[in-house]
């Protein structure tokens, strides 16, 4: 029962490493998408105002703040997809190997268990005297020693 409860704890302690990275992936990606609506908030502000007062000079005024507007959008895609690129798969690989051992070595501990049980109680069946002869007379030694030194003290 050591392993299993070993292999418990691994598993607790990947689940939780892999959840801590997933909880960082996802406050880095939160705050690359604040910045982006921040910067398209602020691009939208003061490029499009310098740009339509540069473009207009040249353009019609429509057609200036069109620009302006395009270029905004398109630094706000380039920032949401840098967001989008982050991943934690390739930190917590690591984790998730350890943890599907631990899972693997489990299932072995318990197949094994199952099948000394199927065991024992076969030979309970086939000789359930020549089975549990040697176990019975264990407990009885035991017990003997036990009482033989309570009463030596």
């Amino acid at each position: 029962m050591s392993r299993i409860s070993r292999n418990i704890s691994i598993i607790l302690r990947a689940e939780r490493l892999i959840a801590q990275r997933h909880v960082t992936v996802a406050a880095k990606r939160t705050g690359f998408y604040a910045a982006a609506g921040l910067a398209v908030g602020l691009a939208v502000v003061m490029l499009n105002v310098a740009g339509f007062f540069w473009l207009s000079a040249t353009l019609s005024k429509p057609l200036a703040a069109v620009i302006m507007a395009g270029a905004n959008l398109v630094l706000a895609v380039i920032l949401g997809l840098f967001a989008n690129s982050l991943n934690a798969d390739t930190d917590t690989s690591a984790a998730v190997e350890l943890r599907d051992m631990a899972l693997q070595d489990i299932e072995t501990e318990i197949t094994d268990g199952l099948s000394e049980a199927r065991n024992t109680m076969a030979s309970i069946r086939r000789d359930p005297v020549g089975t549990l002869t040697p176990e019975v007379f264990s407990v009885i030694l035991r017990t003997l020693i036990k009482y033989a030194r309570s009463r030596k003290e």
